[in-house]
């Protein structure tokens, strides 16, 4: 009888859990992935690398990393998650147990990128909201928020004489022009402090010169809840809005890009500002430090080592085409890279002609370029508010499609750690609104006074670049040594109908691992500790630096022993219940030699096996 009873509330539970979920059809998955990998770095990260590193000669290490890494993880990733149809965590479980903190690894950075990045969201709607005014409120000085130093175009040009160190400000200040300067503490010969500078500093960020956390800024805090709201209303059903909602926020940023750079190379001077941008110095190519931005920009821009990829393929049928769908989104992405330059250079082309100086002198990266070159390139374009209004539309969509996709990535690997309480009606949408919740009341610090410190600390040390290259060259060793990359390529020919190029084995094996771990040992010995640009943290930023970079790689030695302590006979068994058309094939071969047999086979694992082959031939 109670045996009985028990099973009748099993069955109950049963029915309460939802089956997992899968994308309607393609397009859905291929718009989302996009949106994640195409975004703010694609526009301001890329085309400053390229100024920076040799202008079109950078492409030379992109490319290497791009073909040797990039590609062969970002597959890696997408086919580990449509294989297993798990998230970023138990996909790493059921494929080697002993190696689970590499998918807990991936969540820690998302989780960074959950809390901080949805910062410059709020930073582009409180623009947004402002782009509607006339004239444009960064374009001009004498507002509250301006000092005397402040000094815009219609001045600099009037008397561009009065603007050098050795010009005399006695009939104005009573004071000579060197004493002008020491009181603003400038070092460089032209005393300007453009009102796009100031409006960033001083009226958006309002920031404080002690870097202490200071007040609240309200407006900042209202445009974040604003953009947590679209976001959760964007994924709080799961894949059915989410997959839904791409095909606006993936596509509308590449219209507005496309109307940027037609007006762009229209404007005078943007074919100097192209010529900047595609001039070729094969001499950075002997920097090492050339060669370690390529790296660092591959892996962030296509959002490898975040378990986002493996979430998101994971929601594919068995079937799907992942090797060609994913060399396609590889070269949308670098494509939209090089095309943004083209965008960004051009206007910045004419910025430099109309204002008389040297574009290097405008150039700047990351929020330095969105938010500070940029607009002030806008407000000289005649219905400079039209503009602006477009630039921060299209900033708002490349981030908030990044931004949802990996709140989706967090909610996908906790809902498969605990399926049987969270695959149920409503608990999803309690699980995101948690998310959301935690991470906006963590994001509140980054739109304080002080944030923007917290922010770039955050920013540099977070997702940092060593992270990821350990976390990659920890899931190529699992994949292809331990799982075994024969094995792996079955399970791929087994979905796809067809075996990946022969290549991708090796890259796993021996070059992609080895290029990320060459490529971390030589960051440890040139980087300078708790350093960023040069500028050394104090005590508390250098410790929350130190915990941030921790935080991720000790995940997968902690799991490690857990899983040694737990069962070490099947600490690196995959499981049982994933299809294998080839079981008694070797794991790994080299050179015709067998270097790991197969895995035994269990009866129970065989019986498994049998019934997935004939409710997939049932099926088709």
């Amino acid at each position: 009888m109670k045996e009985e009873t028990t099973s009748a509330v099993e069955s109950d539970q049963d029915k309460q859990t939802l089956p997992r979920g899968k994308w309607a059809n393609k397009m859905e998955f291929l718009l989302s992935v996009a949106g994640e990998i195409i975004g703010l770095g694609n526009v301001w990260r890329f085309p400053y690398l390229c100024y920076k590193n040799g202008g079109g000669a950078f492409l030379i290490p992109y490319f290497v990393f791009l073909f040797f890494c990039g590609i062969p993880v970002f597959f890696l990733e997408t086919a580990l998650g449509q294989y297993t149809s798990e998230g970023g965590v138990t996909a790493w479980r059921k494929i080697c147990p002993m190696f689970e903190g590499v998918g807990f690894a991936s969540q820690v950075i998302v989780i960074y990128l959950n809390i901080y990045y949805i910062v410059i969201l709020a930073w582009a709607i409180f623009y947004l909201i402002n782009s509607f005014k006339s004239p444009l409120p960064w374009s001009t000085c004498g507002n509250w928020w301006n000092s005397d130093a402040c000094h815009n175009r219609s001045g600099f040009l009037s008397n561009p004489e009065l603007y050098h160190r050795e010009a005399n400000w006695s009939f104005l200040y009573n004071v000579s022009s060197a004493d002008y300067l020491d009181m603003f503490n400038y070092s460089d010969p032209i005393i300007i402090k453009s009102p796009e500078e100031e409006f960033f500093r001083n009226r958006v960020l309002r920031v404080s010169e002690d870097m202490s956390m200071g007040a609240f800024n309200w407006d900042l805090s209202l445009c974040l809840l604003f953009a947590w709201v679209i976001c959760y209303f964007c994924i709080w059903k799961g894949i059915k809005t989410t997959g839904k909602v791409v095909y606006f926020t993936a596509t509308f940023p590449y219209l507005m890009l496309l109307i940027l750079f037609l007006r762009g190379v229209t404007l005078p001077g943007a074919r100097e500002g192209l010529m900047y941008y595609l001039y070729i110095d094969l001499s950075k190519l002997a920097d090492p430090q050339v060669w370690n931005d390529a790296g660092t920009q591959v892996f962030f821009s296509y959002a490898v080592c975040q378990g986002v990829l493996t979430a998101l393929g994971s929601y594919n049928k068995y079937n799907n085409n992942c090797y060609r769908d994913c060399f396609a989104l590889c070269c949308l992405n670098s494509a939209t890279s090089i095309f943004a330059g083209f965008a960004v250079f051009s206007v910045l082309g004419f910025m430099a002609q109309d204002l008389d100086i040297p574009i290097g002198e405008i150039m700047a990266a990351g929020p330095g370029l969105a938010f500070v070159a940029y607009p002030r390139a806008l407000s000289l374009i005649p219905g400079s508010s039209f503009w602006a209004v477009l630039f921060f539309l299209m900033v708002l969509f490349l981030g908030l499609d990044s931004q949802f996709v990996c709140v989706e990535s967090l909610a996908t690997a906790i809902t498969d750690l605990f399926p049987s309480r969270l695959r149920k009606p409503g608990a999803r949408e309690i699980l995101v609104l948690v998310i959301a919740v935690i991470c906006f009341l963590f994001g509140l610090p980054f739109v304080t006074q002080g944030g923007v410190y917290l922010f770039t600390v955050v920013d540099y040390f977070g997702p940092s670049g060593t992270s990821l290259l350990v976390i990659a060259c920890a899931e190529t060793i699992v994949v292809a040594w331990i799982y075994g990359a024969d094995r792996f390529l079955d399970n791929i020919e087994d979905m796809i109908g067809y075996r990946p190029f022969p290549m991708l084995k090796y890259l796993w094996l021996f070059v992609t691992p080895s290029i990320c771990l060459l490529t971390v040992l030589c960051g440890l010995v040139q980087a300078s500790p708790f350093k960023i640009e040069g500028y050394s943290l104090g005590f508390g930023y250098s410790l929350l630096a130190g915990l941030l970079m921790a935080a991720p790689l000790i995940c997968i030695p902690a799991f490690i022993f857990f899983a040694l302590y737990k069962d070490p006979k099947r600490m690196t068994r995959a499981s049982q219940d994933l299809r294998q058309i080839r079981p008694h094939k070797p794991l790994l071969t080299l050179c015709g030699s067998v270097i790991f047999k197969a895995q035994e086979q269990t009866k129970e694992s065989e019986e498994i096996r049998n019934e997935k082959l004939m409710e997939d031939s049932s099926k088709v």
